[in-house]
This record gives C-alpha cells, structure tokens and sequence, in this order.
C-alpha cells in the first residue's frame, strides 16, 4: 500500500468516531465514506482497493485485529468507489454526546459549533500528520451525511482530500463488532 493511501486510510479512519458526537442511537452502524478531491487521491484509493482486494488471509486478519482494536470492522469496497465499515456505539458513548478518545492519541478533535441537526468540527492528527474540517449533518437518531476537507503532505507536497460520507443505525446490538475506543 502506498504512503499516500495508507495516511488517508488512517486518517479517514480517525474521523469515523465523530459520527456519534451528536444525539444518535447506540448499536450497530453501517458507515460509508468515499474518498476524491484530486486525480493523485483518486489513483491512490483505487490503488488501495487494489491492494486490500489482493491481500493474504494473515494480512487481512492482520487489518482486521488493528481495526478490531478501535472497535471497527475490515473496509470493504462500497458502491461508487468508497469504503463501508460496521462500528459499534454504546449507549454510554450515546449519552456522552462527545467524541470517542482515540485509543493512540494521535488524533485531536474540537467541535466548533452544534445544533439540533448539525455538528462542525476541526481535527488535527500527529501519525499521519493531517489537519481538517467538516460536518454532520443528522436525520433524525438513526442516520447522518459528512463532507470533510483533510490536508496532508505527500513527498513533500501538500494534498487535499475531500471525503464524503454517511451513517445509519442497523440494529441495536453490535453482534461480534466492538466498540469504539
């Protein structure tokens, strides 16, 4: 996987959690999200796609525990090009209404303003070094949209990446997912 792909793997990863920062439901979501915003990013997601299709069963297990480890599950290719993942909330995770602590650290989340059906937010990660924007918006306790706007660098140039996503609730237990850290 190229240093390109695997950074936005993980940093798209890292803003998966926020999905629950306002009023939803706890139990099991189905999340999607596709990656664009120029030809390099679109190559490199293609690319990954690839490479995660292609992968051993070790290499694939390998994923699955890390991602187990931050209580997701193993992306899959979704239509249009994008990635599907399950993830558990919990109810305590509900109720908080606030971001999940990321379980490295890594990652810094501020939400800069809320209302009944919207959440705005900013992002800063250390490992990979990326910087971004963006908002929810909320149908209801059971489904929400994201536009997202993420920076990093890629030998030595900056990248710009838009990542457009959407949430529903499938049920209320998690079955063998768990939850997020």
């Amino acid at each position: 996987m190229s240093r390109l792909s695997t950074t936005l793997l993980l940093s798209a990863l890292s803003c998966f959690g926020v999905a629950h920062a306002q009023s939803t439901k706890p139990g099991l979501w189905d999340i999607t999200q596709k990656m664009g915003g120029n030809a390099e990013v679109d190559k490199a997601m293609a690319q990954m796609q690839q490479q995660m299709a292609g992968m051993s069963p070790a290499e694939k297990k390998m994923m699955q525990d890390m991602l187990a480890r931050q209580g997701m599950s193993m992306p899959a290719a979704s239509a249009g090009g994008g990635m599907a993942m399950k993830v558990c909330i919990t109810p305590e995770m509900a109720a908080k209404q606030d971001m999940p602590v990321q379980a490295d650290g890594e990652c810094t989340t501020t939400i800069t303003s809320r209302s009944a059906n919207s959440l705005k937010m900013t992002f800063v990660c250390k490992n990979p070094p990326s910087t971004g924007e963006g908002t929810y918006t909320f149908s209801g306790d059971t489904a929400y949209t994201m536009k997202m706007l993420m920076k990093t660098t890629h030998q030595g140039k900056p990248v710009s990446t838009t990542l457009d996503g959407q949430g529903k609730w499938l049920s209320a237990s998690c079955g063998a997912v768990k939850p997020l850290k």
